[in-house]
Order: C-alpha cells, then sequence, then structure tokens
C-alpha cells in the first residue's frame, strides 16, 4: 500500500510540475524532465519547412550536434569552428572506426546566446582556441555535450576539454580542465552535464579510467569523484527524484548503476547491455527507464524505485524486487527511448518504430518502418498528442500516439539534423547543421531575414 501511495504521489507529481513555471524553461537535454515531452500549446506546429511556420532562423557557424537549451528569453548552444576544412560529419552508420587522428588546424570552441523572440545573438564567448588534441566520431563534432542550466549560471561541456561556467549575460565564471583519455575506436566524448541542488555532475567513461564527479555550480571546485568500472558509455546520467529519494541513474556496458547524490553507490546490476550504451535514462510512471541497443545485446528495463545492492544477481531479471519489466531485444542504438501516455516508444537507427506498454513491458506493434526511409540519431519528442522523429535528412514524421502506428505529416527542414529539439511554450527550437529554426504555428518569416 505504501508504494502503490509512493507511485501516486510521483505521477501526480510529474503530471503537475509544468504548472510551476518550468514550461519557461529547456535547462537540459530532452528537457526539465529528461523525457522529450512537451507541455501542449495551441500555437505549438505540426507542420512545417524551412518557411511555413518559421518565426525566425539563424545561422550557427562552425559544427556542433549540441541541443539547445532555453531560460527564460535566452537561448543557449554551442558550436565548434574550424580554420580550416575539415571532416564534415555525414549520415548513417559506422561500423568500428571513428576519425582517428584529431582535425587539424585552429579550431575555435564558441558559446552562442540567442534572443528567443528574435532569433539575434545576445552574445558569444570563445571558451578556447587551439588544435583538437583528440580523434572523434565520423558523425560528431568537437561541441556534441548539451550544456545545462540552473536558471542562475549556463554550464558547458566539451567533453575532452573542459567543464565552463558563464552567467546567463555571458560573464565567464570558472572553468575546470579535463583530462582527455582514449576511447572506444577514437570516438571521443559526448555524455551532457546535468545540473541538481548546486552540482554539476559529468560522467567520462573511457578505456584508461573512467569516472562520474560533481563540481560545485558557484565555484567549479569538485566536490567528490567516484571511479567507474566501464570504457563505452555515452549516456547523459538521469538525476532520478522519486519519492523515496533522488539518485543519479547511470547506464554502462558492465553495470548499470544509481549513485546518490554524494557519488556513493547504492545499487547496481548486469544488464546485459550492449558494447555502445548511448540511449540517456528517463523516468515515467514512477519507474526509470534504461536502454541499449547495438549488436545482438538490445535489452530495455523498467526500474522501480529504493533500490540497494546488486538487483538482479546472476542475471535474474525476473526474480528481482526493483526490476519492474525487462525486454531483451527492444532496446535502440543512438535514440532514447520516449514514454507518451502509456506506451514507451523505440525509435531505431534505420527506420523503425516499436511500441510497447509502458508498464508492462507488453509489445504493442512490433517494427514498424518510416516512408519514405531515414537514418536517425536525435531523439523523439512530443506535444499535443503526437509524436516526432527528425530524421538526419532533417524530416520530422508525425506520428498518432497509441497501438496503431500512422504517420500523419513529413515536415522537411533539408539539412542535416543529429540533434534533439528544445520545446518552449509555443516555440519549437530545431538545430541543423547550419541554423536554428524557431517554428510557431502562423509564424510568417521575413523574405529579407
Amino acid at each position: 500500500m505504501i508504494r502503490k501511495l509512493f507511485f501516486s504521489w510521483l505521477i501526480t507529481s510529474v503530471c503537475c510540475s509544468w504548472a510551476t513555471g518550468e514550461e519557461n524553461h529547456w535547462p537540459r537535454f530532452r528537457g526539465p524532465s529528461a523525457d522529450g515531452v512537451a507541455p501542449d500549446h495551441h500555437r505549438l506546429p505540426l507542420i512545417w519547412t524551412t518557411t511555413e511556420n518559421v518565426k525566425w532562423v539563424a545561422d550557427v557557424p562552425g559544427w556542433g550536434w549540441s541541443c539547445p537549451v532555453v531560460w527564460n528569453d535566452r537561448v543557449f548552444l554551442t558550436a565548434v569552428v574550424a580554420d580550416q576544412p575539415t571532416r564534415v560529419p555525414s549520415k548513417g552508420l559506422y561500423l568500428g572506426e571513428g576519425v582517428r587522428e584529431p582535425a587539424p588546424g585552429i579550431h575555435r570552441w564558441m558559446v552562442y546566446c540567442f534572443d528567443l523572440n528574435t532569433g539575434q545573438v545576445l552574445w558569444k564567448h570563445e571558451a578556447h582556441a587551439g588544435q583538437p588534441q583528440v580523434p572523434r566520431h565520423p558523425k560528431s563534432t568537437y561541441a556534441s555535450e548539451t550544456p545545462t542550466t540552473d536558471g542562475r549560471r549556463l554550464y558547458v561541456l566539451f567533453g575532452d576539454l573542459g567543464l565552463w561556467c558563464y552567467d546567463l549575460q555571458g560573464k565567464p565564471l570558472w572553468q575546470r580542465k579535463i583530462e582527455p583519455k582514449k576511447t572506444e575506436f577514437d570516438y571521443g566524448a559526448a555524455s551532457s552535464p546535468v545540473v541538481h541542488d548546486g552540482q554539476v555532475i559529468v560522467v567520462y567513461d573511457n578505456l584508461e579510467a573512467s569516472w562520474i564527479a560533481a563540481f560545485d555550480a558557484q565555484t567549479g571546485n569538485e566536490r567528490w569523484r567516484t571511479p567507474r568500472d566501464e570504457l563505452r558509455s555515452w549516456a547523459t546520467p538521469l538525476v532520478w527524484a522519486n519519492p523515496l529519494r533522488t539518485e543519479i541513474v547511470v547506464p554502462g556496458e558492465n553495470r548499470n548503476r544509481g549513485y546518490s547524490l554524494d557519488g556513493k553507490l547504492l545499487w547496481e546490476f548486469d544488464g546485459r547491455m550492449s558494447k555502445l550504451v548511448i540511449p540517456s535514462p528517463f523516468a515515467a510512471h514512477g519507474l526509470c527507464y534504461i536502454a541499449s541497443g547495438f549488436g545482438d545485446a538490445r535489452p530495455t528495463f523498467a526500474l522501480r524505485p529504493g533500490a540497494s545492492g546488486n538487483i538482479a544477481a546472476d542475471g535474474d531479471f525476473e526474480n528481482s524486487e526493483f526490476i519492474a519489466w525487462h525486454q531483451g531485444r527492444s532496446g535502440p542504438y543512438n535514440p532514447s527511448q520516449i514514454v507518451y501516455g502509456d506506451y514507451l516508444y523505440t525509435l531505431y537507427d534505420q527506420g523503425f518504430l516499436t511500441c510497447h506498454d509502458a508498464k508492462s513491458g507488453e509489445q504493442v506493434y512490433g517494427r514498424e518502418r518510416f516512408s519514405p526511409s531515414g537514418s536517425f540519431t536525435a531523439s523523439p519528442f512530443a506535444f499535443n498528442g503526437r509524436l516526432f522523429f527528425l530524421s538526419e535528412d532533417g524530416l520530422t514524421y508525425v506520428v498518432t500516439p497509441g497501438p496503431k502506428f500512422e504517420i500523419l505529416q513529413r515536415n522537411p527542414l533539408d539539412e542535416l539534423c543529429l540533434s534533439s529539439p528544445a520545446i518552449i511554450g509555443d516555440k519549437l527550437l530545431i538545430r541543423t547543421a547550419s541554423k536554428l529554426y524557431c517554428l510557431t504555428e502562423g509564424a510568417k518569416l521575413d523574405a529579407g531575414k
């Protein structure tokens, strides 16, 4: 009975969270709740092109796959600008090798702030200039980590380089160097930071010395650092505020783990995860969802709160008190999953979608193919009773949620896109290879802009 009351309280709190002013903020990767779901607004568009329902479009110099984050009327984004031509990121799957040498020439690691209402650049700052010291994934960039903000400061992670902190007017406040390490196939770092209760949490899994650490949000001083027995994980951590406690959930190839807010290990289990762990965990219906999907290992787990110790000894998932359900062959490779209503949707890189009951794990429908076919890296998003899936071609498929797969609309932006969007009030922000679009129902783009 106590557990049922706790779950009821959590579901109610999640449903009401958008009524507390969070609709003005999209402060981290996948939004305030880290789940890609935005509150409904009658002016959020269901249809768009490069000119239709476009409020403004801003040029973004350089390369970056970081996602936009927003606080009130300010949009923050990062990019890296090179002084000579470099290998251009491209779409599709790459098996086995990254770009084995660091990019040549001087690069400038940039932080941009745009006005949410006009697209005007309010400020920009060069965080670092120099030649890259590490290689990268062929699809990736040197600015793939999404910044985060607590409304007082902006925290910018360039994964193999360092962590920077700014006030929201662009004044640099502190910087902490990160010693670069060798990563699997020289893919580089990609996990985004999160900020909670005065500390910035960073995960850096690599082939030499992996760790999770927290830095004081005001000073940048390291509060704690916990070694991780992991090599190949790029997921963004989840700060899971459940009715029993607040914990940090981090998936991994060897172990999925939950940490306390001071870095102590709370629970772990061997989830038989794939060799490359990329999708980020999130919470819904009182459960935390963890998945990975590279090669033959493609598990999805739905976890209950309150766990301690090894929660699935000898891989006994069925009899674990804290594993509500699991599926052995349903995990995605790059995109994170999404729960909308009572259903869990899984987007596969090569253009398929599956649907499961979010509470039981029962399959609702198997792999349905998107048409025209496409490849996907960005994570799904949802609002106004619709699901949205943004392909690497910049084509967004609008899908009806529920037990039947149906494509309602296809919205083209006609440019390479790997970033997940931000949604604020009546505005949808989508980053493509060279631009940042602000989309609103009924908006008409000035032809002179």
